[in-house]
């Protein structure tokens, strides 16, 4: 049932996503970048920062060393070059979690976290976090919408990933 979860959450951050870009495409690219009361500073940053985390999440996922350093980097300046990349690495991540088995969820994974320290956390928990991160920088992103001339979309879970 938890894979099953997961999957369903995969799901929800791809079409979740779909939604969100498709809305932000209609700003200005000036609208995109203009700094707001947002912890990165505008949807641009905060778009950047959501890939940012997932590269680093799927990269441990994979047992790979990754650091957490420079967590307000703009990976891709031009917005369309974002928005192409946020849809492979979306592709990446439900690839992943459809073939997740019960020995990954029940595993420890050690990293180390952006201050320096070492983790070792389980899977299923970091997989929640993963997933909520997104959802987190999403509904900062949805307040900053609110500020701007175009409507933010609605991302209830049960709304978007209902067929």
């Amino acid at each position: 049932m938890l894979i099953q979860h997961f999957q369903m959450l995969a799901r929800y951050n791809t079409l979740a996503n779909q939604k969100l870009y498709e809305v932000c495409s209609q700003l200005s690219d000036a609208e995109r970048k203009r700094i707001r009361p947002a912890f990165f500073k505008s949807i641009h940053g905060t778009l950047n920062h959501i890939m940012l985390g997932d590269r680093i999440w799927m990269g441990r996922f994979e047992g790979k060393q990754m650091p957490s350093t420079g967590l307000d980097a703009i990976l891709y300046d031009n917005f369309d070059e974002l928005w192409k990349t946020r849809v492979l690495e979306d592709e990446k991540i439900e690839a992943f979690v459809s073939g997740l088995k019960q020995d990954f969820v029940t595993k420890t994974i050690s990293y180390v976290n952006n201050a320096g320290k070492l983790y070792n956390d389980p899977a299923n928990l970091l997989l929640a976090h993963f997933f909520n991160h997104q959802t987190h920088h999403r509904g900062q992103i949805h307040d900053m919408l609110t500020q701007t001339e175009i409507a933010p979309p609605s991302l209830d879970m049960h709304r978007v990933i209902r067929p």
